[in-house]
C-alpha cells in the first residue's frame, strides 16, 4: 500500500519537473488546469485579493485596440475568458476576440462571459495556433505564457498571427525586488498560497506549481530580450503593484 506521504512527494516532484520545463510540462499543465477550472476564478480573486482585475485592465489598455476597434484580437492561454470578456466589453469595441487555450474545461468554465458573439473560444496549443498568418490586429496573454512548453515557439506563433503594426501584450507574475516587500511576498507565495489554493481547489500540487513556475520563468529584462528575439520591436515593460506582476508590450514591425 502506498502511503499518502509518498503520493504527495511524487506529486510535488512532478509539479517541480513541470515548472522546470521537463517533457511532462505540457501534459501536466493541461490536466492541472482542467482539474481546477471550476474553482479557478474564485481562487484568482481570493489569492490576489482582487488585484488581478486591475492588472487585466492594464493589459487590455496596453493593447491599443482603439486604433482598430473592429479588428480581430488574440487572447492567448485564455483560460476562463476573463481577459477576452473584458476586451470584448470595452465601450466602442466592435471586433472579435479569438480566445485560445489547450485546456477545454477552462474555456467551458468561462462560457457566458462577455457580449454574445464577440468571443470565439478555440481549443489550441499556444505553440501551434490554427490561425492564418497576420490574421489578428493585436494579441495578449495574461498569466499563461510561463505555463507554455516552449516560450520561444509561443512567441514565434504570436508574431506569426499578428498583422504589421499590431501590439503583443504579456501580463505575468514576477517577484518584487524591494527587500521588505519581497520577503513578505515570498512568505505568502511559497507558504500560504499553496496551502490555501490546495485546500479550496482540491488539487494537491497546482498551487505549489504556481510559485515554482514563477521562480523559474525568465526575469523581466530577459523576457523583453526573448520578445525582441522573436521579432518584436519597441519592447517595453513595467512593474505592477510593487513588482508582483509585470506588463510587457511589443510591436510587430
Amino acid at each position: 500500500m502506498v502511503s499518502v506521504e509518498t503520493d504527495n512527494t511524487e506529486a510535488h516532484a512532478q509539479a517541480s519537473a513541470a515548472a522546470a520545463g521537463e517533457p511532462v510540462k505540457r501534459a501536466y499543465v493541461r490536466q492541472m488546469f482542467s482539474d481546477i477550472a471550476p474553482r479557478y476564478d474564485l481562487l484568482n480573486r481570493l489569492l490576489s485579493m482582487g488585484i488581478d482585475r486591475s492588472w487585466r485592465r492594464a493589459a487590455v489598455a496596453a493593447l491599443g485596440w482603439s486604433r482598430r476597434p473592429a479588428g480581430r484580437y488574440l487572447d492567448l492561454c485564455a483560460g476562463t475568458l476573463d481577459v477576452a470578456a473584458q476586451l470584448a466589453s470595452q465601450p466602442g469595441f466592435s471586433g472579435r476576440v479569438v480566445a485560445a487555450d489547450f485546456a477545454e474545461p477552462m474555456l467551458r468554465s468561462g462560457r457566458g462571459k462577455g457580449p454574445a458573439g464577440r468571443i470565439e473560444p478555440v481549443v489550441a496549443d499556444a505553440v501551434a495556433l490554427p490561425i492564418r498568418a497576420e490574421a489578428c490586429d493585436g494579441g495578449l496573454v495574461a498569466f499563461g505564457i510561463r505555463n507554455v512548453a516552449g516560450l520561444e515557439a509561443a512567441l514565434a506563433e504570436a508574431f506569426r498571427v499578428l498583422s504589421a503594426g499590431s501590439r503583443f501584450v504579456i501580463l505575468e507574475l514576477s517577484t518584487p525586488s524591494i527587500g521588505v516587500i519581497r520577503a513578505a511576498y515570498l512568505f505568502y507565495f511559497r507558504r500560504l498560497l499553496p496551502f490555501i489554493g490546495g485546500a479550496i481547489s482540491g488539487h494537491a500540487t497546482a498551487y505549489r506549481y504556481l510559485p515554482e513556475s514563477v521562480a523559474r520563468f525568465p526575469e523581466c529584462d530577459t523576457l523583453a530580450d526573448r520578445m525582441r528575439g522573436a521579432g518584436f520591436v519597441n519592447v517595453t515593460w513595467r512593474p505592477l503593484t510593487f513588482g508582483i506582476a509585470a506588463l510587457h508590450v511589443g510591436e510587430k514591425p
